[in-house]
């Protein structure tokens, strides 16, 4: 479990929520026991909760808003938390990514989320059936909030490996995707990310089924998002699961082109874009 100087509220909405919970518990002079005693929680929880191990409920940040006399302090936190944008399903794996050290991610069909351009998210998340134009602006932030991880001060190592499919497949309109190989290219150079293409011409099967990441946190179990239609997405856990996409995505990688290479690649397909 972390000490308190090694958790930053910059990290991620559940580290802000856990810092904001114990600067408001120790202005008051309580102990995490004290506050346990006024609060229907365990000391055990509330401990997961200041670091940012858990994310607190609804609930929580009501009975501790209101114990500590945070005048709603703590419940202004909660949206931010409880990533209410997001589908149910995919909840997890945002706290997951918020402080993952490294996360490794395999995508055959589009550009990562953490990777996208607002305009090419956009375009993508349109195409959901029934969708309004205010749930798409809405999950477009969401989606946009979730690249900060990537511009911290240490960003986790991030290994990208796409399809060369990916950047062929025309989403939103040309500049659009001029926009987002450009980023592609931007993000490639930064010192912490790494982007590989697997070319077409390698005649790989292997990860077509869908795409999938797997997160790397020091003292806790490796955890993947599997990918498939939607509601069928999921989080796991489970080592069984985890060590059977981990041997998948070596096998991917190693059939990938160099990050160089790559992204010579990614350049020279924009200039298809931009013509």
């Amino acid at each position: 479990m972390p000490k308190e100087s090694d958790l930053s509220p910059t990290d991620s909405p559940t580290a802000l929520f856990g810092f904001e919970l114990r600067r408001l518990r120790k202005a008051r002079e309580w102990s995490q026991i004290k506050l346990s005693k006024t609060v229907p929680y365990s000391v055990g929880t509330i401990s997961m909760i200041e670091t940012a191990k858990r994310s607190p409920s609804e609930e929580f940040a009501r009975y501790c808003d209101e114990a500590l006399e945070a005048d709603g302090a703590l419940m202004r936190l909660w949206p931010m938390v409880s990533h209410a944008s997001a589908p149910p399903w995919f909840r997890p794996w945002l706290d997951v990514e918020a402080t993952a050290e490294a996360l490794r991610t395999w995508e055959p069909l589009i550009v990562p989320g953490l990777l996208q351009t607002e305009d090419y998210a956009r375009a993508i998340l349109r195409g959901d059936v029934g969708v309004t134009s205010e749930q798409v602006e809405e999950q477009v932030r969401t989606r946009m909030e979730r690249q900060s991880i990537l511009s911290r001060p240490k960003p986790p190592l991030y290994w990208v490996v796409i399809d060369e499919a990916v950047l062929h497949r025309p989403i939103g309109s040309h500049a659009v995707m001029a926009a987002q190989l450009t980023h592609l290219l931007e993000a490639g150079q930064t010192p912490r990310t790494t982007i590989q293409v697997l070319p077409l011409k390698a005649y790989s099967t292997t990860g077509l089924a869908g795409g999938f990441a797997i997160a790397q946190t020091r003292g806790t179990f490796d955890t993947a998002y599997v990918e498939s239609a939607g509601v069928m997405s999921r989080v796991t856990e489970r080592p069984e699961d985890v060590s059977v996409l981990a041997y998948r995505y070596e096998g991917i990688r190693s059939e990938a082109l160099p990050q160089r290479e790559s992204l010579e690649l990614i350049k020279e397909t924009l200039q298809r874009w931009t013509n």
